[in-house]
């Protein structure tokens, strides 16, 4: 399993007191592993320093690594958004604590974005269109905006697009709308801000990317943990968390990471708009394969 190695010995057992000698906190890579790494480092020091238990980070090679290492109890503490918390869940009762918060908002929404001279008013023009996606384990690049298309038109996307361009990053979705290679991208909202260094204009009223429409929310990243924790070490563990929202230095390093400028409390149903969308999709999706 990238990033845990276990050489039969659980470095994370519990004592006999059923307290874990080590916590282990797992992140997905969502930019350079080796800079995610360096910044969670600081943010391990200050979970030690409020449990009273030695704690390090674990940056794990992609969502499926992260959840099975908390599967095996090797990870105790999960980075996961929200559609492989539903999947931990279901699989490995992972509990969620957690969630982020981003502009102050604990949700966000996928939007449908088109050139903004591209004549496209709404979202049944795209009928016929080319489509850029993420990938199709995207909760917002494509689990979302698929559902709408298959509410709202009672057909598949398949039928709907005349073609679907799988463009590997929410980046790049968007790069092909705006070079002419695909009519439309859908992505988290807003990212046109990641690609506005190298494409300036992304945000032009006559040559950038509009916003046609946003899909329903969708919740937050979480915090989670393994259900062998006691529930007295998952209230301070969620505590100590929840007091880094007074903390300049972990917000920064949390904004720095995944963008978080916030931590609040969450639980399992709010997750459940999640789980529902995912069963339209379960016989042909698995993130974690």
């Amino acid at each position: 399993m990238a990033g845990c190695q276990n050489n039969g010995t659980n470095d994370s057992a519990a004592t006999d007191n059923d307290q874990p000698e080590e916590l282990v906190m797992g992140f997905f890579p969502s930019t350079d592993s080796d800079q995610v790494t360096t910044r969670v480092e600081p943010l391990a020091e200050k979970l030690e320093e409020a449990l009273g238990i030695p704690v390090r980070g674990e940056v794990m090679t992609n969502y499926s690594a992260l959840v099975e290492a908390m599967g095996s109890g090797q990870v105790q503490i999960g980075f996961i958004p929200a559609f492989a918390y539903i999947l931990a869940n279901e699989r490995h009762d992972i509990e969620v604590i957690l969630k982020s918060l981003r502009d102050g908002e604990d949700s966000y929404r996928s939007q449908f974005m088109v050139r903004a001279d591209s004549g496209i008013e709404e979202i049944a023009d795209l009928e016929g269109a080319v489509w850029a996606f993420p990938d199709v384990a995207s909760t917002s690049g494509y689990l979302f905006p698929a559902t709408q298309i298959r509410n709202d038109f009672g057909m598949s996307e398949d039928d709907f697009f005349s073609d679907m361009l799988e463009a590997g990053t929410h980046d790049n979705a968007l790069v092909a709308v705006l070079e002419g290679n695909a009519d439309v991208a859908t992505t988290f909202e807003d990212a046109r801000v990641r690609i506005e260094d190298d494409y300036p204009e992304v945000y032009d009223e006559n040559d950038g990317l509009k916003q046609l429409s946003f899909t329903d929310p969708i919740p937050n990243d979480t915090i989670s943990v393994i259900p062998g924790l006691s529930d007295e070490l998952k209230n301070e563990i969620k505590e100590a968390f929840l007091s880094f929202n007074d903390d300049e230095e972990m917000i920064e390093i949390m904004e720095e990471v995944y963008r978080w400028d916030g931590i609040t409390e969450a639980s399992d149903d709010e997750y459940d708009i999640i789980r529902q969308t995912y069963e339209n999709f379960a016989d042909e999706i698995d993130p974690l394969e």
